[in-house]
């Protein structure tokens, strides 16, 4: 860089050139000099780095110019990050401009003319949240007492022994993610030796999540291919020949991406196989009460692994069931064996909050509590997540129907039986870069697509997109 100064002074025992030769000695540094140096030596004494010392122009001497050295950066080694795959597809939506493009990547909910939600029950709990004009002060590390005790209630039911006997604690946290980031950081300090095993597929931050902890993991069998079903079969095998003593990561309810839950009757054989082999089973509950419209039924798996006394660790979500996206409000549980190592464990997963962002946001928090702590309001929540999770299956019966009229010889049977915001399609990569060139339908590579940004309207066009891609790539 070369950069003229004025009022600079002659100062034969400190030199600019001199100052330039010195630090290109020291740092290698790249120089860009002017093309026309200066004839004479000015006055350039530091006060701190980056500053320039300057006397008042001496009589008669002429504007000058000085040279800056520029050094490569310290991080310049750093490698550039993939772009997300979620969050990239979002991109390639909006620099599309057809009139006819979907938006079926991300997680999000949307309306009926495909615009974001805000329930209503979240409006009424803010204006009677601004009526009391609470303050804006630090909350505990571990969260809003209120919100603790209502999260554990909806996770485990008013009535869980686990809750009476103090053997479960709550801490709350940065949403999903940052719950599952403090597990997997809990994980790491505690059971350094145990590997966690993700389903395969999972939900993609998974493997991000638990690989920046420091934690080993490796796939279970989940998804088979060819039924577009669970490989439950597999699943129990990876189950019993994994380790003593590892840890499973299980989708609570609407299993990202698939859509492909167990039932009942498979979680309890689940659950004895986990308890025969002293697993620690690690919930991610994202979809309460969205999945199937009941808080009662998408909670039913984590509730029978407390009701046989198994350890566990879960984190929860109001991101999607509440609309909360924006607001990050989650808690990461703990239900252990008794109240004393329950008061421990509870103990360092606020330790390890400290270290990561101090204590959570508080709005979020208020909000969950006063929706949870007013009946009237709880009652209106459930009925909009009943809504919700409606207008989902409406467009899945509506997708499956177009699908069946205009491909009869495919079974697409699995649309309909997977539950939740997602349903996993098959859809090669190929067929996947069709649906976007062609039909300005963006989904994930893996085949992924999210049922909440799709309407009724729209179900057609996307069946013939769909039966296009499955026919000719």
């Amino acid at each position: 860089l070369t950069t003229s100064f004025n009022h600079l002074t002659v100062d034969p025992c400190y030199t600019l050139q001199k100052h330039i030769e010195m630090a290109a000695m020291m740092s290698g540094s790249m120089m860009k000099t002017a093309a026309k140096p200066a004839t004479k030596s000015v006055n350039m004494r530091p006060r701190a780095a980056g500053q320039l010392s300057a006397r008042p122009q001496a009589k008669g001497l002429a504007r000058k110019q000085a040279v800056y050295c520029v050094s490569a950066s310290q991080l310049a080694g750093v490698e550039q990050a993939p772009p997300d795959p979620i969050l990239g597809v979002t991109e390639a939506f909006k620099a599309d401009d057809s009139p006819d493009k979907l938006n079926l990547g991300v997680g999000a909910y949307r309306t009926e003319e495909l615009q974001p939600y805000i329930l209503e029950v979240v409006k009424k709990a803010e204006a009677k949240m601004l009526e009391k004009m609470e303050n804006k002060e630090y909350l505990p590390i571990d969260g809003l007492p209120a919100f603790k005790k209502c999260t554990q209630e909806l996770l485990l039911g008013a009535d869980a022994s686990s809750i009476a006997d103090g053997r479960a604690v709550a801490c709350q946290s940065l949403s999903g993610t940052g719950s599952l980031r403090v597990g997997a950081a809990f994980l790491n300090r505690y059971l350094p030796d145990a590997t966690v095993y993700l389903s395969n597929p999972t939900w993609g931050n998974h493997k991000n999540i638990f690989a920046d902890a420091g934690v080993e993991w490796k796939h279970y069998r989940y998804f088979d291919p060819e039924t577009v079903g669970l490989d439950f079969a597999g699943m129990m095998e990876d189950i019993n020949n994994a380790p003593s003593g590892s840890v499973f990561v299980l989708h609570g309810c609407a299993h990202n991406p698939t859509g492909v839950d167990p039932t009942m009757d498979q979680w309890k054989e689940i659950a004895a196989a986990i308890q025969e082999k002293g697993h620690l089973a690690f919930f991610d509950v994202a979809y309460q009460g969205f999945a199937s419209g009941s808080l009662e039924t998408d909670a039913a798996s984590v509730r029978l692994f407390d009701s046989l006394g198994m350890e566990m660790l879960v984190s929860q979500s109001y991101s999607k069931n509440l609309g909360l996206y924006g607001e990050r409000i989650g808690a990461i549980n703990a239900i252990l064996s008794d109240k004393e190592t329950a008061t421990k464990v509870g103990s360092q997963l606020k330790r390890l909050a400290r270290a990561m962002y101090s204590n959570p946001p508080v709005h979020g928090a208020r909000l969950v509590a006063e929706v949870v702590g007013d009946e009237a309001m709880f009652d209106e929540w459930k009925a909009e997540m009943e809504m919700m999770a409606g207008r989902i299956t409406g467009v899945r019966e509506k997708l499956y129907n177009h699908l069946t009229e205009k491909m009869p010889e495919k079974d697409f049977s699995f649309v309909t039986r997977q539950i939740g915001m997602f349903s996993f399609t098959g859809l090669t990569p190929a067929q996947v870069e069709n649906m976007s060139n062609k039909w300005h339908v963006y989904m994930t590579k893996d085949g992924r697509i999210s049922l909440a940004g799709l309407s009724a309207a729209k179900a057609e066009y996307l069946a013939d997109a769909m039966v296009d891609s499955y026919k000719n790539h």
